[in-house]
């Protein structure tokens, strides 16, 4: 059926990171399901920013079948194959099934059966159109009877595999569920945790009993502490591993900094592109933004992160009401000031405090930036320690102490670590703390 791909506009860098090009390979009869079922799915899974290969509609039905075809099955991590009630009788479309079929016993491929109106029995007994379908290719090959035969057995395989029936469900419901399923299968394969995020794993569980995934309330989430403690990193986490379980997502970065360059107007039209994938979003006045987000977003289930934020019109204006927001959605903030979180109704049991690395954490993010490995070079332990001990275990202040003393002497680490506790005057270190 297809000859070659077109790459949805938002595509997933995680594929190439993974060993695969494509997130999805769509497999279809174009002329039962393009305008169609096909169409909105391939629109959602592009909404996702999830990297579909689906064929070139312009392309000549008479040409050979294209070894790019083949290798775009190769190179995908998941097919949807969407059979349709004339399915079989296109040979494009069972030689596709059949690399389809190959790859999954391989356990390279994951394979996502939709039975587009038509019963899943009559697929795998090969009864109706598709019993018709294939006494025709058996007269049509019979010089290649074989091919036919691994044909057949690739669509009863497939038959057999119990996923989804539009005879039974609405096709936007079937269209979310599989977006969902390939998501989450996407998320638990691409390790979202960076190699320098060093005591994260425990962190996060303790944030998540905060968050109470699943629930359908609505959620304030406070993360305070001190500049440097990684508040930023956590919220980021969390915001990758969970944002696809919502029906929107925003991750506003640098509140504090960015609302005085540009403004919280400015803020309010990004964190409505964000959820709402739209780019014509036009007010000029605050209320009037806060009157669109609450209108606009209070039937929908979304996952907000306002970073860094330090001042209480930035909350009034970017989530001024838990009621602004549909069942089931949850909103991060990342700040210094406790009591700000206080004065806008965060509970305080809804309120994580940001914690300091402990020794070994620290000596472990240290070592990563000084020596690129988790301990220390020979000569250089004790000299670590000290270093360590006046970064008092925040995070930040580890990676730049790590990354000025990189690859310099023990001599010169005296030197700067001895200054350092008579008076910080390291400029690139006190800059940043």
């Amino acid at each position: 059926m297809a000859l070659m791909g077109t790459k949805s506009a938002s595509s997933s860098s995680s594929s190439t990171m993974s060993g695969w090009t494509y997130d999805v390979f769509l497999s279809f009869r174009g002329s039962d399901t393009r305008k169609f079922f096909t169409d909105h799915l391939y629109a959602a899974l592009n909404q996702k920013g999830i990297f579909t290969f689906r064929d070139d509609e312009k392309l000549e039905r008479g040409t050979f079948i294209a070894p790019e075809l083949l290798r775009a099955i190769e190179e995908s991590r998941f097919a949807v194959v969407i059979i349709s009630q004339d399915y079989a009788s296109s040979s494009w479309c069972l030689i596709e099934l059949a690399k389809i079929v190959e790859c999954m016993e391989k356990e390279r491929l994951i394979v996502l059966p939709v039975f587009h109106y038509i019963d899943p029995s009559d697929v795998g007994n090969l009864k109706k159109t598709f019993g018709e379908a294939f006494a025709k290719h058996e007269e049509h090959y019979k010089d290649n009877i074989e091919e036919v035969h691994r044909w057949k057995a690739a669509l009863t395989k497939v038959a057999s595999i119990a996923e989804w029936d539009l005879q039974d469900k609405h096709e936007a419901k079937v269209v979310d569920e599989l977006v969902r399923k390939i998501l989450d299968n996407l998320n638990s394969t691409y390790s979202i945790v960076h190699k320098d995020f060093v005591g994260i794993n425990s962190r996060m569980e303790e944030l998540l009993n905060l968050l109470g995934m699943g629930l359908n309330d609505v959620r304030f989430i406070g993360i305070w502490g001190m500049g440097g403690l990684g508040k930023t990193t956590l919220a980021r986490v969390v915001y990758d591993r969970f944002c696809h379980h919502f029906e929107g997502s925003s991750f506003l970065a640098n509140v504090r900094e960015e609302c005085e360059k540009h403004g919280l107007v400015h803020f309010q039209k990004q964190l409505l592109s964000d959820i709402l994938i739209e780019r014509n979003i036009h007010f000029s006045d605050v209320q009037w933004g806060s009157n669109v987000i609450e209108k606009r977003l209070c039937y929908k289930s979304v996952l907000i992160v306002l970073d860094d934020v330090d001042q209480l019109d930035q909350l009034e204006a970017l989530a001024g009401e838990r009621g602004w927001f549909g069942r089931g959605s949850r909103v991060i903030i990342t700040t210094r000031d406790q009591h700000l979180l206080i004065k806008h109704d965060v509970a305080e049991a809804e309120i994580y405090k940001a914690k300091e690395l402990n020794s070994d954490e620290a000596l472990q993010l240290f070592c990563r930036k000084a020596f690129k490995k988790d301990h220390p070079s020979e000569g250089y332990v004790e000299l670590s320690k000290k270093a360590i001990c006046y970064a008092q275990g925040l995070p930040l202040a580890l990676e730049v102490l790590g990354s000025f003393l990189k690859r310099r002497s023990p001599d010169a680490w005296e030197s700067a670590l001895g200054r350092l506790e008579e008076a910080p005057q390291e400029k690139k270190i006190l800059d940043t703390l």
